[in-house]
């Protein structure tokens, strides 16, 4: 297995002390958003055998099912397909949705056939694959995933007591759910910016005023002024985890993170269609195709106490699962069929000979074995086959 050396990216919008606490350093001053662990072309991570430091993405590219596995080869080709991240949120990010794998290979195919510049901010689709994501809260957690139901999200907004809510609220009540979620959310995103931006104002005070389940809200527009996603949003379930909860985004599910620390592992894309909470392109008509109009719970996942604590997801691209290593337990074998990223969280526990502390991982290509042992918090993320 491979100790890796990773990327911490500085994105506006991260913490400037969670990842530093985790990793017990001094913080910079600047924001730290996440620490990418894999191999994305934007910052594969880096390890060394002997031979001088290279990169993942350049050892699997040697020799893929060496490192992947011949089924996860013929699975998913000859590339890692996840990204294993620590994600720290000190400001919300953009509500967004994710294409499923239909529409991320036809929007792709589209794009390459315009000529659209793959680094082109208008670009939507990166890459032609889909990004399911799952996110596992290390601290307190909050987001925002999925639509309210019509009636939750009219009352919601006709609390506020804000006039130009008011057609939004007769929509809402007005319709089946599904046009009632759509005509909203089309509004809100089509509407003149400058009056958006009155609304947003006043419902923002009013949310101040209000608190309680207005309280998410109202401080979206500190960050975001005048943005109408802080509208969209509130169309949307407010989410906290604990630590050691989970939550599961599939495409179509408008989400953004709002606060806090967790493990994020997703299928390997740059994927991303914004709703707002952004100065980034906002591209309406794409974005209405990929929402999925409907309302639903966001499903928190708590895995079962076992040797292996697994979060179960329905996708193959990614697996996460957690250890707790308790002092003096057995060690635990771990299959060796997959590639897999072994990230410590808690303690000083042991991969095969190596001590991890927090925020230190390993590669550990498919068919080596890997143990663990010792004392604390780690997770395990690979592929299904």
């Amino acid at each position: 297995m491979d100790r890796l050396t990773n990327t911490i990216r500085p994105y506006a919008w991260g913490s400037t002390t969670a990842i530093p606490a985790l990793l017990g350093v001094e913080p910079t001053g600047e924001p730290q958003a996440e620490m990418w662990m894999g191999a994305h072309p934007g910052a594969p991570s880096r390890l060394d055998r002997g031979a001088g430091e290279t990169t993942l993405s350049a050892v699997i590219a040697a020799d893929p099912a060496r490192e992947l596995g011949a089924a996860t080869v013929a699975r998913f080709g000859p590339r890692l397909p996840f990204l294993f991240k620590i994600l720290a949120a000190g400001a919300p990010l953009s509500l967004q949705v994710h294409p499923d794998l239909t529409q991320a290979r036809a929007g792709y195919e589209d794009e390459e056939r315009r000529g659209v510049p793959i680094d082109a901010g208008r670009r939507n689709y990166k890459d032609p694959h889909h990004k399911p994501e799952l996110i596992c809260a290390l601290t307190p957690f909050e987001g925002l995933c999925g639509f309210r139901a019509p009636k939750e999200a009219a009352d919601l907004l006709e609390g506020l007591d804000v006039d130009s809510l008011k057609p939004y609220v007769d929509l809402l009540r007005a319709h089946p759910e599904e046009a009632a979620l759509r005509e909203v959310l089309t509004a809100v995103l089509t509407a003149d910016r400058t009056e958006t931006a009155r609304t947003v104002t006043e419902a923002a005070a009013a949310a101040a005023h209000l608190g309680g389940p207005y309280q998410a809200y109202a401080g979206l527009v500190h960050d975001h002024p005048g943005d109408p996603g802080v509208i969209a949003a509130m169309l949307l379930n407010h989410v906290r985890l604990q630590p050691g909860e989970a939550m599961f985004l599939g495409a179509g599910v408008p989400h953004a993170y709002i606060d806090g620390l967790g493990v994020e592992l997703m299928a390997n894309s740059d994927n991303v269609l914004r709703c707002g909470l952004t100065p980034k392109h906002v591209d309406v008509p794409e974005l209405l195709k990929v929402v999925v109009f409907e309302h639903g719970e966001p499903g928190v996942l708590r895995p079962e106490d076992s040797d292996e604590e697994v979060y179960e997801t329905p996708v193959d691209e990614f697996r996460l699962s957690r250890f707790l290593l308790a002092p003096g337990g057995a060690p635990r074998r771990l299959p060796d069929t997959t590639p897999q990223i072994l990230l410590c969280t808690a303690g000083a526990p042991k991969a095969g000979e190596l001590t991890l502390a927090p925020g230190q991982s390993v590669f550990v290509p498919a068919g080596e074995t890997a143990e663990l042992s010792g004392s604390g918090t780690v997770f395990r993320a690979t592929v299904v086959v």
